[in-house]
């Protein structure tokens, strides 16, 4: 399927502009963007994947991960193929990088409505736009949300957060979540193993705070290459800078994709981190791909109740009255 793109402009010679992400790609007739899926066909650029669902899933909301986004519920989850980032460790590849190393787009096709519908059916709270980067299939994910918005359903990105000021405003009245990564805090690490840029993302986050759009991130720690307390401060002192109820989530490294030479990120190092957070005065920080550790669950902030006790993607518990801690009233953050 093929469909004119958002966000571009026509210049000179045939030559467009697309203003999705922050590469802001030059693209000439006949060629296509970094991301593999917007091409330039005579001076329209058109997107590729419009209603090309590769994945579909319905997930638990806590998978993507979102802990304060109606915690316990169901998340239908879709994602085309492409992304704008070429991650050396990415856990999707065979799939965000098929156009990119392919030049093929595969997908079965499928209209916002049915997305809607299947939503419905399946009691999911929220739609997730994940497992690539939602950012490249844009305009199927605006035109689902819209509708998604009519019909109650709220609408999640789990993003890397390279994206424009210019999309991110777009989609803001029915984008409600995002959880994005943010990588490193070394914009040489985001050139040499992302294929990106470091700025652009701590202005996304910025700029969806400032909309007030709710934000979790997310920092996959790999060892030797972020895992220094002193860029684990400077991640964890940036979150902060977006308000302290902003969750933290401190993910477990594993060797894949073209990232088989380095072990798997220990446990310590996550545990050290998660106190890096809260040292620096983060109120949510959690650990990820630790099933069964400690840092899953929520407490609060204030009295350090257990609110919400988790093993992996799953809750055992939720000791909330009203969305507040059943010992001392004190509100949990989000969207509960």
């Amino acid at each position: 399927m093929t469909h004119e793109a958002m966000l571009y402009e026509k210049l000179d010679g045939g030559n467009v502009r697309c203003y999705l992400c922050g590469h802001r790609c030059k693209i000439a007739p006949k060629k296509r963007g970094i991301c593999g899926v917007r091409e330039n066909r005579d001076g329209i650029l058109y997107t590729l994947v419009y209603g090309m669902v590769v994945a579909e899933n319905v997930d638990p909301i806590e998978k993507k991960p979102l802990f304060h986004v109606y915690p316990g519920s169901r998340s239908f989850s879709i994602a085309t193929v492409g992304c704008n980032f070429s991650c050396t460790f990415c856990q999707n590849s065979d799939i965000s990088q098929m156009p990119q190393e392919t030049g093929k787009i595969i997908g079965r096709e499928v209209t916002p409505d049915e997305i809607i519908e299947r939503a419905v059916r399946t009691k999911s709270k929220t739609i997730a736009y994940t497992y690539t980067e939602p950012t490249i299939f844009f305009e199927f994910a605006y035109d689902t949300s819209r509708i998604a918005h009519k019909r109650g359903i709220r609408n999640v990105f789990i993003t890397n957060g390279f994206m424009t000021v210019e999309a991110i405003e777009k989609i803001s009245p029915y984008l409600d979540a995002a959880n994005v990564d943010l990588k490193s805090f070394n914009d040489d690490f985001y050139k040499k193993r992302c294929g990106g840029r470091l700025q652009p993302v701590l202005d996304s986050l910025r700029n969806m705070k400032d909309l007030g759009i709710w934000v979790e991130v997310t920092t996959l720690i790999i060892p030797t290459l972020n895992d220094t307390d002193e860029e684990l401060r400077q991640i964890a002192e940036f979150i902060l800078s977006l308000g302290s109820e902003t969750p933290w989530h401190i993910s477990r490294f594993y060797p894949q994709h073209k990232m088989v030479n380095l072990p798997p990120t220990p446990v310590e190092t996550i545990h050290r981190a998660a106190e890096i957070g809260k040292e620096s005065g983060l109120k949510y920080v959690y650990s990820g791909n630790v099933p069964g550790d400690v840092g899953e669950n929520t407490f609060c902030y204030n009295c350090g109740n257990l609110l919400i006790d988790r093993h992996g993607f799953f809750i055992n518990r939720i000791n909330l009255q009203e969305s507040r801690c059943s010992k001392c009233g004190t509100p949990l953050d989000g969207i509960l």
